[in-house]
């Protein structure tokens, strides 16, 4: 099982980002799942390539449901990449002690 990495996380403040894919948009949810979450392509000769998502990045941290704690260049990227989609973004600067954000790491 491999669980968020807190390296590259710039204590003390990072940003808090939350999306919104309204329920008629499926296209776009599944666009979306893919850039946070990444996936597994398998070729037809057996070749399998995964392709990393955001919550695999140093310094990011998956909070829950739409909600992710990362470093503001990371931040940045996500939210442009979202909002190409039409995916409604939130974000702000917050500041969260490596220890205490460690606790909300999820396993992937």
């Amino acid at each position: 099982m491999v669980s968020t990495t807190l390296e590259g996380f710039d204590e003390p403040a990072c940003m808090l980002l939350s999306y919104d894919v309204t329920g008629a948009s499926r296209s776009a949810a599944v666009h979306v799942c893919r850039i946070v979450f990444g996936r597994t392509r398998s070729a037809p000769d057996g070749h399998v390539r995964e392709e990393k998502g955001f919550i695999h990045r140093p310094g990011v941290v998956w909070i829950g449901q739409s909600v992710l704690a990362l470093p503001s260049r990371d931040a940045d990227e996500l939210a442009d990449r979202l909002r190409r989609l039409g995916v409604r973004v939130a974000m702000g600067p917050v500041t969260i002690p490596r220890e205490t954000l460690g606790r909300f790491r999820r396993p992937l």
